[in-house]
């Protein structure tokens, strides 16, 4: 690092260890952020260009395990090195509730959001299951559900009680969106510093389909009709109203759509917005981050329009059943690795896809080249 580049590292850590972020002024998270997209580079040209003479060399025709050679390569250069690794995974599940609730947009009430943070916690979720398998830590966070936590202590990164109704008003005030983006920096942050050399984004949150919906209608420039998926089971009636309030919010709140932080504070969510904060710390540490569905993927399209070379480090785990979701990832030009039509959530096609990872590394790694296997190559 640079002299230049040490003194910025050392004020976003500086920032990232404030035991309470929201003592922070409106000006010093504008700062935080700033010095944070500023330290995020592109991938290394150089090694990716190594790392694919390496798969051009083993035993194949080259190119002939798509996706595995092509997560190798990102890899490699991500994290700047020809023989990457994947060491310490974590998912990051973020838990927010949603004012936009009242106006009737999801089967489920909003009392289910603490609850499956508790079964989270107790390891009893779809997404520790498959974490496990993985090999994978699942870190819950709260940066604002609704309702009281027992003990308080898990409510210490709670930025607020829920949104507010987004088809009524702003779902929260700027200082309040860039607050939930370094909160989830922060969380990053202190996972990379505990050795996690790979990240995946989860969250738990009754009606986070809408505003994501609402961000991906807004950024791909699509009606809300097309973008609109069922969430939690609604039916025909309950959809129609879900579009209905989409395109309400929206035209209430005119979100910029040139600044990721007025889009986040006007039509998004807490937990969005600290997913979105936990990819640009991901692209700042050089360490790659696994997208899962639709509520990943519209953080991922907030932290690229606040940082277009974030997009580089983003691996896109899966398309799922909302038909939003391919239609955000076409928007970040990202081509999912798996289709396995998941809805649920929490991680858990992020979760899976840490299995194709470890396959790439090994295949990069155990693979015997034509040279030292005395294996003819192509003519």
């Amino acid at each position: 690092m640079s002299k230049t580049e040490l003194e910025q590292d050392k004020l976003v850590d500086d920032f990232l260890r404030q035991e309470n972020l929201s003592d922070a002024s409106l000006e010093e998270c504008e700062t935080a952020l700033d010095h944070l997209i500023q330290g995020i580079h592109g991938l290394d040209e150089q090694v990716m260009a190594a790392v694919q003479t390496r798969l051009d060399s083993l035993t194949k025709p080259q190119g002939s395990l798509g996706v595995l050679e092509a997560l190798a390569k990102q890899l490699g250069g991500i994290q700047g090195q020809p023989w990457p690794e994947v060491q310490k995974k974590a998912i990051l599940v973020m838990a927010g509730d949603h004012g936009v609730v009242a106006e009737g947009v999801s089967a489920f009430p909003q009392e289910v959001t603490p609850q499956m943070f508790y079964n989270f916690l107790g390891g009893g979720a779809g997404i520790n299951v498959l974490a496990r398998h993985a090999g994978a830590e699942v870190i819950c966070t709260d940066v604002g559900m609704a309702f009281p936590l027992d003990p308080p202590e898990l409510m210490a990164h709670r930025i607020m009680n829920g949104t507010h109704n987004m088809a009524q008003g702003p779902a929260m005030s700027r200082k309040e969106a860039l607050l939930s983006l370094l909160t989830g920096a922060k969380i990053a942050r202190q996972a990379i510093d505990s050795g996690v050399n790979v990240l995946a984004t989860g969250e738990v949150g009754i009606g986070n389909t809408t505003p994501s919906t609402a961000i991906i209608s807004l950024l791909t420039g699509l009606p809300p009709q097309e973008v609109t998926g069922r969430g939690t089971g609604l039916d025909d009636e309950g959809l129609i109203r879900k579009q209905n309030v989409i395109a309400r919010s929206i035209a209430i709140n005119q979100p910029d759509p040139k600044d990721g932080v007025d889009i986040l504070s006007k039509i998004g969510g807490l937990e969005i917005g600290a997913l979105a904060g936990a990819i640009l710390t991901a692209a700042y540490s050089r360490v790659p981050i696994l997208l899962d569905g639709v509520i990943s993927t519209a953080a991922a399209l907030i932290a690229v329009r606040i940082c277009p070379t974030a997009r580089f480090f983003l691996i896109p785990s899966h398309s799922s059943a909302e038909i939003g979701h391919r239609a955000a990832l076409e928007q970040l030009e990202l081509k999912p690795i798996m289709h396995l039509d998941f809805r649920l959530g929490e991680g858990t096609g992020a979760a899976i896809a840490f299995h194709l990872l470890d396959a790439s590394i090994r295949i990069l790694n155990e693979m015997a080249t034509f040279e030292s296997a005395g294996v003819s190559g192509k003519n």
